[in-house]
């Protein structure tokens, strides 16, 4: 596939997971989608004025900084290396680019990011659709760059 096709693909993705994840948090936040009680997931809605497990709460400006830079370098990144990409690569990096920005744009609107999800059987921070994107995204990526290492070798 040629380098304009992987472009438009990651844009694609990247837009696809924006509207996916700022339609279903509006939703979740308020109440359009209910979740029955159950001793696995529940919703609760919280205001994070931090990063993952609350980090640097009282240190917005940075992180909005941090992930307007981050958003650079992958973009730029992406554009400049897209010919080596596989399709599964724009993909997850378009996963990763809009969990990163919808949490970029919660934070810049509304001065926080809307977590709301609740693991019911575990001790662990609330987090949203954004957080499973960066993560899912992130994990994804790195497992083709440890398979596309290997592979060479």
């Amino acid at each position: 596939m040629n380098k304009i096709n992987k472009l438009i693909y990651f844009i694609i993705s990247a837009i696809f997971f924006v509207i996916f994840d700022l339609y279903f948090s509006n939703s979740l936040v308020n109440s359009r989608i209910n979740i029955a009680d159950n001793k696995f997931l529940s919703l609760m809605n919280v205001q994070n004025t931090g990063a993952a497990f609350s980090l640097l709460e009282n240190a917005p400006l940075l992180l909005i900084l941090f992930a307007v830079l981050a958003i650079i370098i992958i973009i730029v990144y992406g554009v400049k290396n897209i010919e080596k990409f596989s399709l599964f690569a724009c993909f997850w990096t378009g996963m990763l680019i809009a969990g990163i920005g919808c949490n970029l744009y919660e934070r810049l609107i509304f001065g926080y990011v809307r977590d709301y999800f609740n693991l019911e059987f575990i001790d662990f921070p609330i987090f949203n659709i954004s957080d499973i994107l960066i993560n899912v995204g992130v994990f994804a990526l790195i497992v083709i760059i440890i398979k596309n290492k290997y592979l060479k070798k």
